[in-house]
């Protein structure tokens, strides 16, 4: 299938060959092509720049952060401004390219938060989303239970309800990204990064080696690379970012029953439990997961199955929220994972040894909506025309957890 503005991506579903990379020099190495990388690489290659995407499993694969079905796209972010306006101009990039997809990459579901009296974070949210200009409504127990019969809540329930909000098929749109890119000129490669070595006498970064040979040279470096950032940088990030065990679970709706399709349920949120939702897309069956951080995590060999404690858990909140689905089947299951900084914050900063080096990570569960204003950012940075927002410098990650951002 064609996308809608007619070009040719006929190889955004297959495997990428490696292609060349001998006597080259690129002017931006993106390491890393989940969300934030992908969009990088597309932004870089608007501007003109001869850029080289490298990942070790390919766009949107099972064990990157930026794979599996689907992420939501909210504008509250409680009383961090900062994230809802990168949400803002993110949206209307997602809009445009969900538009020239093959199959809508952006699903206007809506998203509802669930609040309880004396809830700061979602005060807090209201007093954002009407600063900025988003559309929302604010939703009493009795407007609650009229408009979404199927979802049990208190006398002391309310809700915000954001209608232009949504959902983004995450792995489809990642692989549609990069090949939006290559298009654009971008050069991809499916290989693993050595981790760079550096000594005191360095201070830039000439070239970065591949387990099969390959050198890859460029004048920048940006590394992307979500919860392998740590291992790749160890000495600077080991005790800097955690990865976590995240499970995700899919719940089969009653047949016949279309209360849980998106037409009748939105996309939805309830930080007091910390757990979040969406409704049943692709008649996949309701998704639920927990958003509490699991235990630490390795992308690169740890095991995806879902546990006992994690269905038990899931299915007590499944019970709470949704009688009807109490005893529901689990129709999927998927394990993918979180990479935390301390407070929830992006890291996007210069390496503080390389000068031609960025490292960019710290999505901390909430960052895949994110991707089209953090590589439009880091585009600005790279380029000279931007400055590093305090809060996403090296210099402000602590080692001490203590979550603020969700």
């Amino acid at each position: 299938t064609l996308p809608r503005d007619g070009t040719d991506f006929t190889l955004i579903h297959t495997q990428t060959r490696t292609r060349t990379l001998t006597n080259q020099t690129f002017d931006i190495a993106i390491i890393g092509a989940g969300v934030f990388g992908a969009w990088t690489a597309h932004r870089f290659a608007l501007t003109g720049a001869k850029v080289v995407l490298i990942d070790a499993y390919g766009p949107g694969n099972s064990r990157a952060t930026s794979g599996g079905e689907s992420r939501m796209i909210r504008m509250g972010y409680g009383p961090d401004e900062i994230y809802t306006r990168m949400s803002q101009r993110s949206l209307v990039s997602w809009k445009e390219l969900s538009a020239q997809a093959p199959a809508p990459l952006f699903l206007p579901t809506g998203i509802l938060w669930l609040a309880q009296p004396q809830d700061s974070y979602s005060e807090a949210t209201l007093s954002i989303l009407k600063s900025c200009g988003i559309r929302f409504e604010k939703l009493d127990s009795a407007e609650l239970a009229t408009r979404y019969p199927q979802l049990r809540s208190s006398p002391s329930t309310w809700g915000i309800l954001e209608p232009d909000s949504g959902v983004l098929m995450a792995r489809e749109a990642v692989k549609f990204v990069t090949a939006k890119a290559r298009a654009a000129g971008v050069t991809y490669v499916q290989e693993r990064i050595v981790s760079p070595e550096t000594t005191n006498k360095t201070s830039a970064l000439a070239s970065v080696e591949t387990t099969s040979g390959n050198t890859l040279v460029a004048k920048q470096f940006v590394f992307a690379c979500g919860p392998w950032l740590p291992k790749l940088f160890p000495e600077v990030l080991g005790d800097l970012i955690h990865v976590t065990r995240q499970e995700v679970f899919f719940f089969g709706v009653p047949a016949g029953d279309d209360r849980f399709n998106a037409e009748q349920l939105p996309a939805w949120i309830d930080f007091n439990l910390l757990v979040y939702g969406l409704p049943n897309l692709d008649h996949r069956g309701l998704k639920l997961a927990i958003d509490a951080h699991g235990p630490e995590f390795d992308p690169d060999t740890g095991d995806r199955v879902v546990s006992l404690e994690g269905i038990a858990a899931a299915r007590s909140c499944l019970a709470k929220l949704f009688p009807a689905l109490a005893d529901a089947p689990v129709t999927e299951t998927r394990v993918c994972q979180y990479e935390n900084t301390a407070n929830g914050d992006f890291l996007i900063d210069r390496h503080p040894a390389l000068e031609n080096v960025w490292l960019v990570g710290g999505g901390s569960g909430h960052g895949f909506k994110h991707g089209p204003a953090v590589g439009e950012y880091i585009v600005d940075l790279v380029s000279g025309n931007g400055s590093i927002e305090p809060r996403f410098s090296l210099a402000a990650k602590n080692r001490e957890r203590s979550r603020a951002v969700f």
